[in-house]
């Protein structure tokens, strides 16, 4: 083998040098050693004590079936045995849930998540030099899932709160918690993802990470570069109980604006739109005449709602809320629920190919938004061009199905392009491409006057929902 003459290697890495200094500056990892030395004090444990539950109650509990390799495996093994067993009743101490919190004020208001400290009977917070204080509950917020506590104490280590809003997809973030009761745990990772709506609570536009989040970590916070808190760590995506890389936060401008309301006036109110929307697929974007799909649809108009004062109707697709464009139907709920209760705001809506300007008085949100519906032998039709069998709603069947006026009762689906739309029988047909269907000799008029091959939006109302569907006339 022929020897390179070693001059070489210091050529070519002073030519690297001189080429790339700022390459090789920005792929420099961030150093989160300061971050973590000035901002663990701020953060605490917390742990509780709750009352022993009766056998009685375990036995309501059923264990879950969890892969063998799951962290959860040894919590279940430890309070039920191997086989499961229950205690009898004065046998099981009291319980301890265990998750994190963080000083955000010098006198001692603290700030956790409200499953860390739900049923609770005492709230111990741990500081990280070891100092121990008994917490009083200010106050909770389930939706939010946020908790404020208060510890007796002055001149206490608080962190410094950063704007959320100001947050970049592809940033770096450091969370500190105490995982699995590993006190003052440090990861780091990116943000992932922004405004993400989770099907337990869609009113908050979660933060999401990569940062490793696992039990424990619950109520800790999550930093930014600036050694600002911009967000309170709350759920994981998790198939077996432990992180999977998707780790979801609470932004801190939604946590400071629960904060003031807790403190002001002892509990929490968010704005109300009234509707039931969904998003509109490729598919239905086409029935509507719409190049390419945005917005949220509106399927139902709760009565009695801001939005039935406003004069919003189904089969409006609401484009821009107060100026904000609205991509998704996932973007509406948080900017409704963060306007004031009785702000009048702009909406602007698609409604028949034309956009519609709109001015709603924001309500309150209730405790629950949802619709109490309620799941003679009407006339049978022929199946028609797209294979339903459809007929007139009777007196008895309206009562039952909470439908007060129009409409058609779909009483079979044959294989064809109502089948694959995902309509199936006791749907109830209450508009058909965009037209109110008062009866079966409107929807059948409807449905005949549609060119074939064109595609079709069609409000289909089921159990205590409504929602659009998109179905193709051959």
């Amino acid at each position: 083998m022929r020897p390179i003459p070693t001059f070489s290697f210091a050529l070519a890495a002073l030519v690297c040098g001189a080429l790339m200094p700022g390459l090789a500056a920005g792929r420099m990892l961030p150093d989160f050693v300061d971050l973590v030395a000035e901002n663990g004090p701020s953060v605490v444990n917390i742990s509780t004590k709750q009352a022993p539950a009766t056998a009685e109650q375990l036995r309501e509990f059923s264990v879950p079936d969890l892969p063998e390799d799951s962290p959860l495996q040894d919590f279940f093994r430890h309070f039920f045995g191997e086989e499961g067993e229950l205690p009898e009743d004065g046998d099981n101490p009291q319980s301890r849930s265990l998750g994190s919190g963080f000083i955000v004020s010098t006198d001692g208001f603290v700030l956790t998540n409200a499953h860390v400290v739900e049923g609770a009977e005492e709230i111990i917070v741990r500081t990280s030099d070891r100092r121990e204080f008994v917490a009083t509950l200010v106050g909770t917020d389930k939706r939010s899932d946020i908790a404020l506590l208060k510890i007796d104490g002055e001149g206490l280590p608080a962190v410094k709160i950063g704007p959320a809003q100001d947050l970049k997809v592809g940033e770096w973030v450091l969370a500190i918690g105490s995982p699995f009761g590993f006190e003052s745990s440090a990861t780091a990772g990116i943000v992932s993802a922004k405004g993400r709506s989770l099907p337990s609570e869609n009113y908050i536009p979660f933060i999401q990470t990569d940062v490793a989040i696992n039990p424990g970590n619950s109520g800790g916070p999550l930093f930014n570069l600036d050694g600002e808190v911009v967000g309170v760590n709350s759920q994981i995506y998790s198939r077996t109980g432990g992180f999977m890389g998707l780790s979801f936060a609470i932004p801190i401008d939604v946590v400071m604006d629960v904060v003031d309301q807790l403190q002001t006036k002892g509990k929490v109110s968010r704005g109300w739109l009234g509707v039931l929307i969904q998003d509109v697929t490729r598919e239905l974007a086409e029935t509507f005449g719409m190049k390419q799909p945005r917005g949220a649809l509106v399927a139902q108009i709760l009565p009695g709602s801001p939005a039935e004062a406003a004069k919003v109707r189904p089969g409006d697709i609401i484009v821009s809320y107060n100026g904000r464009d609205i991509l998704t139907s996932g973007a509406l709920p948080p900017m409704v629920g963060i306007t004031p209760v009785g702000e009048r705001v702009k909406l602007q809506v698609l409604r028949g190919g034309e956009l519609v300007d709109l001015e709603v008085e924001i309500g309150e949100l209730p405790e629950d938004e949802q619709l109490a519906a309620r799941p003679s032998e009407p006339e049978k039709v022929p199946a028609n061009r797209v294979g339903l069998f459809v007929s007139e709603i009777t007196p008895e069947q309206r009562e039952q199905l909470s439908v007060a006026a129009g409409g058609v009762l779909v009483e079979g689906v044959e294989p064809g392009p109502a089948e694959q739309a995902g309509l199936i029988s006791g749907d109830v047909i209450l508009m058909l491409d965009n037209q109110p269907v008062q009866d079966l000799a409107v929807f059948n008029r409807i449905l005949d006057a549609i060119p074939s091959g064109r595609s079709v939006a069609v409000l289909v109302q089921r159990g205590d929902g409504r929602m659009f569907h998109a179905i193709r006339v051959p």
